[in-house]
């Protein structure tokens, strides 16, 4: 099978280099996979799991938001926040549920409820698909 480079880079640091087989992302208009020779665009990402498959071994990133763009280098994705799934601490996560949960409570404003659902969701999401 043909390979592509494929690099995913946090604000914190680059997450992961290297040539895949397939990578399947979490699009904002939907989830969609890339392969080598894939047409060239550039999307939005919602907070889900990044697969890549990359010679015989698959392996899952946490993402939260970000931009993903195919080109004929190869596919580059950056992210607001990333969490590789060898590194996913429980703990961690179950401090920032509360803490999401925390200001859910606290949330005065229907703007203020909004953000808090939405960073809830978000934790509950990485909870979910690392746990």
């Amino acid at each position: 099978m043909a390979t592509f480079k494929f690099e995913l880079v946090s604000p914190e640091r680059l997450i992961l280099s290297v040539d895949a087989d397939q990578v399947d992302l979490p699009g904002s208009e939907g989830d969609f996979g890339v392969l080598a020779g894939h047409a060239p665009f550039l999307t939005t990402l919602k907070t889900g799991i990044v697969t890549v498959k990359a010679g015989g071994l698959s392996s899952r990133i946490y993402v939260r938001g970000g931009f993903a763009d195919v080109n004929a280098a190869g596919l580059s994705v950056l992210a607001e926040k990333a969490v590789p799934e060898s590194e996913f601490d429980p703990a961690v996560a179950a401090s920032e549920l509360a803490i999401a949960e925390t200001v859910l409570a606290e949330a005065r404003t229907e703007e203020a409820k909004d953000q808090a659902i939405a960073a809830l969701d978000e934790v509950k999401t990485a909870v979910a698909a690392l746990a």
